[in-house]
Formats: structure tokens, sequence, C-alpha cells
């Protein structure tokens, strides 16, 4: 739901006060659902977003890719969602829109909008969390399902968070039939590192067998941990990201049964948070 930190605003959240969250952080190489593309993209992402007491948050970042033969802003996300927060549930709703940029290779390149809904329980001894997505593209909709367990730990006089979390994800894949339809198999859209050449070589039909069938795409192991330090918060998150159920890609030359590999990849970053009011 919310792309930085979303340790950090669950724990401001219950403060029940309106606040400001500005972050930069980096991440070396975009994953999803353990999809990634056969190059490396790592991004720089600023990002800012106001979180009302009412439950109402709006954020909005830029993606910088930082390979070192391609710079450019690759990616513009603009969320709005709900959170609500009692003693025991947790839950929301979010909506984003995504402005790639057309030379992406990003595996989510030709995604244009989600909409996604959370509900988490707190155990006690650990958070049970499940969520809901439809992942919009210019064809098709993808829809995906998770399971989170996490169980959030504290140290350094509260000022450390530790938060161990397995995560299982299900759902279609339209969006990887797209991405391989334009960012794989030699059919680069741009001129960048991944090109190859300076013209783009353009397959004319792709096609997974498993696009529209709902099967379990991964699991991840991640340990988020945040460093509180009077309004900044410093983070990193190491994942180890098992992808599952491999894809059978069929074009115009031959049918390519795909090896898919764990990856692990990870993030770290800077924040800083204000109260919009004193009283608030």
């Amino acid at each position: 739901m919310a792309q930085n930190n979303p340790q950090s605003i669950k724990e401001k959240s219950s403060e029940d006060k309106s606040y400001v969250l500005m972050d930069v952080s980096y991440i070396n190489d975009a994953v999803f659902m353990g999809r990634r593309d056969s190059i490396a993209a790592p991004y720089l992402y600023p990002s800012i977003g106001y979180y009302d007491k009412s439950g109402f948050f709006a954020d909005a970042s830029v993606s910088y890719l930082t390979g070192s033969e391609e710079n450019r802003v690759d990616l513009f996300l603009i969320t709005v969602g709900y959170i609500v927060d009692t003693k025991k549930w947790r839950g929301g709703i979010s909506g984003t829109g995504y402005f790639y940029n057309e030379d992406s290779y990003n595996v989510l390149s030709e995604v244009v909008g989600d909409f996604t809904g959370i509900l988490s329980y707190d155990l006690k001894a650990f958070e049970l969390s499940i969520s809901a997505s439809s992942y919009f593209s210019n064809s098709s909709a993808d829809i995906f399902v998770g399971f989170m367990v996490d169980r959030t730990f504290y140290a350094a006089e509260n000022k450390l968070l530790i938060d161990p979390r397995i995560s299982l994800y299900a759902g279609s894949q339209y969006f990887y039939e797209e991405y391989y339809s334009t960012s794989r198999l030699g059919n680069r859209k741009g001129e960048g590192k991944g090109s190859g050449s300076s013209e783009p070589t353009m397959v004319t039909s792709v096609e997974i067998t498993e696009a529209s069938e709902f099967n379990f795409l991964a699991v991840e192991l991640s340990l988020p941990l945040q460093y509180y330090h009077n309004s900044f918060i410093f983070s990193v998150t190491p994942v180890l990201a098992i992808p599952q159920s491999s894809a059978t890609i069929t074009s115009e030359d031959a049918v390519i049964s795909e090896n898919l590999e764990s990856v692990f990849y990870f993030s770290a970053g800077i924040s800083y948070w204000f109260n919009t009011k004193k009283n608030d």
C-alpha cells in the first residue's frame, strides 16, 4: 500500500496525528512476484507523502534508474488511499498510477495502475495479513492475493525496529506476458542498455500459456530494519524472493520453458517526518 517504509507508516498512524513523510531510498533491482529482467534495474527514488489522522494518505515518488550506462527518470508513482487502525485490526485500501518511461525494461513497465486492499490482525505473538490487488495494463488485468506473517521486535530503547516477515503470493501473469512482448526476447523498446543494438528487434507475438491461470507465484523472506532518531528513520530491508510456477513462453520462433531462480535484493533509505500541526 505504502511504497516506502510501510512499517514506519503503521507506527506513525497509531499516534492519531497528521504528518508528512519525506523519504529517499535505493533499491538494487526491480523485482515483482519473484520476476525480474535479465538486466538489473537499480533505482534511487525520493518520495513525499501526507498522512492525515483521519486515515487518508497521498504519496508521490519518482524512480531514477542508476545503471552504469543508463541514467534516467524511469517511473513516476502517485498513490492515494485510506488506513484504518484499531487495537487488534489494521487495514486499508489504496490506488496507484504508474507512469513509466517508454524505454523502461522494468518487469512492470506495461502496468498503468493498481488497486490494493490489505487487512491485518494482531495475535500478539505475530501479526497475520491478507492482501488483494488488481493490476491494470493495456490489455488484461491481473489479480493477486497475498498472505503475510510477521513479528515486530524492538531494541535500543524502542528506537530499533526489527520485523522478520514471510510472504506468499498467488495470481495471474498478464503483466509478465506484456513485459515479454515489449522488453524481453530481443524486443527492447529503446536504445538503452538492454537493447543490445541501436534498433529494437520487434517480436510480433509472444504468449505465456499460464498468463490467465491463478497460480502460486512467489515466496518472500524479508527482514525490515528501522532505526528511529528524533524525526529521522533509517531503514534497510533485505529480501530473498523465491519465484514459483515457471512460465511457458511461446513466440514465432520457439517455445521456452522458463528457468526461474531465487533472487536476493535489498532496499535502504532515510526518511524524515513532521507533524503538520503542533496541536493536531
